[in-house]
């Protein structure tokens, strides 16, 4: 089964989580904690409206719990979050895996959590058609790739061929690892960091998940940072028909790059 379907159908009981911006004085506060995808999760819409009631922010804090999603969706969200006049500074709270890493990397500075994971593999989508639209599918893929690996070498200096490598292998990363491999900036520390891996997701879709990942919590809406004055809650969904690339020319629908 496709990664991404399996990652939808494994977690289809889960309650969604909204995107919502909360303000206080000059700083606004961006929470992603679902699935990046239009439909079933995150979507760039939903982002790029409660990036507008930020206003005359100076700081867009950027708070991060996803596994992943929809490679487009995921693009899209960045452009928004880059498109922001004041400084951005990426929190990834627990799970950046997949097309969320794009995202946090889209900020200017990224601080992870100890005891949180980030992880990057393969582009994977769903394609039906004739072997030209399969070829044609598989090329597009691979042009997917390589916008994500710049995105990678970019942020850590690497060679290609060494994040490739990581990318081949489905590497995960611990907050220490990331830093190390250049990924982030900067580990936060402090009384509300645990040292564990609070997984409030099903990872069976992903083949070398960590054990630390393995056993599902569920989320406690106090563990979110708070703040004076919630702007925006958004909850309902784009068309079903919106996540489909425009990339794609031979009705072969690419879902994902999880």
């Amino acid at each position: 089964m496709n990664k991404i379907m399996q990652l939808y159908r494994d977690n289809a009981a889960r309650e969604k989580t909204p995107v919502n911006l909360i303000k206080n004085a000059n700083e606004a506060s961006l929470y992603i904690y679902d699935v990046i995808d239009a439909y079933w999760g995150v979507s760039a819409l939903s982002v790029a409206d409660a990036i507008a009631h930020a206003g005359d922010a100076e700081t867009l804090n950027v708070y991060i719990n996803s596994p992943g999603g929809s490679v487009f969706e995921g693009r899209a969200i960045m452009a928004e979050i880059q498109r922001f006049k004041g400084k951005t500074i990426a929190h990834i709270d627990s799970l950046c895996a997949s097309a969320a890493t794009n995202i946090a990397l889209a900020c200017d500075t990224v601080e992870m959590s100890d005891g949180a994971f980030f992880m990057i593999h393969n582009a994977s989508g769903l394609a039906w058609g004739d072997k030209t639209a399969l070829r044609e599918t598989a090329d597009l893929l691979e042009k997917i790739e390589g916008s994500i690996v710049a995105d990678y070498t970019k942020k850590t200096g690497k060679d290609a061929a060494e994040i490739i490598d990581m990318m081949d292998a489905e590497t995960w990363f611990t907050a220490q690892e990331a830093l190390d491999n250049g990924f982030i900036d900067s580990i936060k520390q402090d009384k509300t960091s645990k040292n564990t891996a609070k997984n409030t997701w099903n990872l069976a879709a992903f083949d070398k998940t960590p054990q630390a990942l393995l056993q599902k919590e569920h989320l406690n809406p106090t563990d979110k940072p708070t703040a004076n004055e919630l702007i925006v809650e958004k909850t309902e969904p784009a068309p079903a028909g919106f996540f489909m690339s425009a990339a794609n020319k031979n009705k072969l629908q690419l879902l994902t790059a999880l």
